[in-house]
């Protein structure tokens, strides 16, 4: 069960993190799901999604679904992130985000975001991280 709410998540990180991007639609037990609404300044010639804008949403939620089971946490840090682009992420459509978390240690986090655009089945990019995690106390 998530320690944190999408709404607890939502407030944290506009504390410590407020240039992320994304809206958190929903965080459950090692997973989370976030959605970018594409403007001008996500996109890259021939209309498509820029790889640094999927890239940042994939970690960021990468992020949400780690905070949503150990609590906030400013220092979980990526240390790791491999994107492997599939087809064409579509300009005219949000990007929405699937991140489920693989492994949960005490040091570090392992994961896997799919992404989508807004829509469509099959995933535009499939990203998978690793996350430094802080010394804690369970």
């Amino acid at each position: 069960m998530p320690v944190m709410t999408a709404a607890a998540i939502e407030d944290f990180l506009d504390e410590v993190f407020p240039q992320r991007f994304g809206t958190i639609e929903a965080v459950d037990h090692m997973r989370a799901t976030m959605s970018l609404a594409i403007d001008d300044e996500h996109l890259r010639p021939g209309a498509s999604v820029s790889g640094p804008t999927l890239m940042g949403l994939a970690d960021v939620c990468l992020y949400v679904a780690i905070l949503a089971e150990i609590g906030p946490e400013p220092m979980a840090v990526t240390s790791d992130l491999h994107c492997r682009f599939l087809r064409r992420p579509r300009g005219d459509r949000d990007i929405i985000a699937t991140a489920r978390i693989l492994k949960l240690g005490r040091r570090l986090a392992v994961g896997e975001v799919q992404l989508f655009s807004a829509g469509q089945e099959e995933p535009v990019a499939l990203v998978t991280a690793t996350y430094a995690l802080p010394d804690r106390d369970d």
